[in-house]
């Protein structure tokens, strides 16, 4: 069976889980050498157990995206390991369901220093290991609609992935001259645990529609889906993961500076 990554290496962030971990699995799956780095030791492990177990090659390494030292350890590992680094998605990210006047600055600092500035970072980073091997690269940023439009309760959310989207065009026209590509994808309602984090009442319209009282724990992904997804249903991870294969793969060669939007129809 033809496997479209042979031969590359991969780092992705927030591997412990939803669209990291099917992302790495899928990486992996198709001839990539991948090395996962999550803040969440155990579900780094359990990612890394689901490769072994499917014959993939891959390592875990904690990291706090946040944190720029980090980066650097991620990156030289990534390299020691595989001899060289082709494909970075970064995806690790939070999200704080808060209306701007109840947020505070400690929120709203945590999700620009992860969501963007760990974005930042991995570039500025992983960029000078895709040169150094000279085969050109991709790089992969786990935006959101939410960063094509607004949101009610989610602002912090959505000035973060609105900023990935706009970096990741400006890291396209920097690294051309490298051929290294840089796009971003753009998950709508997608089935995975970040869902059950945003618990604070600040999904409001969509609350209100639900019955759901401020405060409570935010409804279902699926009656959300609902609501608001012309499909009529909530994404699976591995269906974001397959378009980042794709991003990651030289199927995509002429693709750069774009975004990948993957929301059932949400932003139709």
């Amino acid at each position: 069976m033809h496997m479209r990554l042979t031969g590359k290496s991969a780092l992705v962030t927030g591997a412990g889980s939803g669209i990291g971990r099917a992302t790495a699995i899928a990486l992996a799956r198709e001839g990539a050498a991948v090395l996962l780095t999550d803040i969440d030791e155990v579900g780094g492990q359990e990612t890394l157990a689901w490769i072994d177990k499917d014959g993939g090659k891959a390592a875990f390494l904690r990291q706090d995206v946040s944190q720029e030292a980090e980066w650097e350890q991620a990156v030289a590992e990534a390299v020691r390991l595989h001899g060289h680094l082709d494909t970075l998605v970064n995806n690790a990210g939070i999200g704080t369901g808060q209306m701007i006047l109840e947020m505070s600055l400690e929120a709203w600092n945590r999700q620009v220093a992860i969501n963007l500035t760990g974005v930042f970072l991995g570039v500025k980073h992983t960029v000078p290991a895709i040169r150094a091997h000279g085969k050109g690269g991709s790089l992969i940023h786990i935006s959101s609609v939410a960063g094509l439009e607004g949101s009610a309760g989610l602002a912090g959310y959505c000035a973060t992935k609105g900023g990935v989207r706009l970096f990741s065009k400006a890291a396209a026209k920097e690294f051309a001259a490298d051929r290294i590509r840089s796009n971003s994808v753009h998950p709508g309602i997608i089935d995975t645990p970040i869902w059950s984090k945003i618990d604070e009442g600040g999904l409001s319209e969509t609350m209100d529609a639900l019955g759901a009282a401020p405060g409570a724990n935010s409804p279902p992904v699926d009656a959300i889906a609902l609501i608001n997804t012309p499909l009529q249903r909530a994404g699976q991870p591995e269906e974001i993961a397959a378009g980042i294969v794709f991003l990651a793969s030289d199927d995509s060669a002429f693709i750069t500076g774009s975004e990948l939007v993957i929301d059932g129809g949400w932003t139709a």
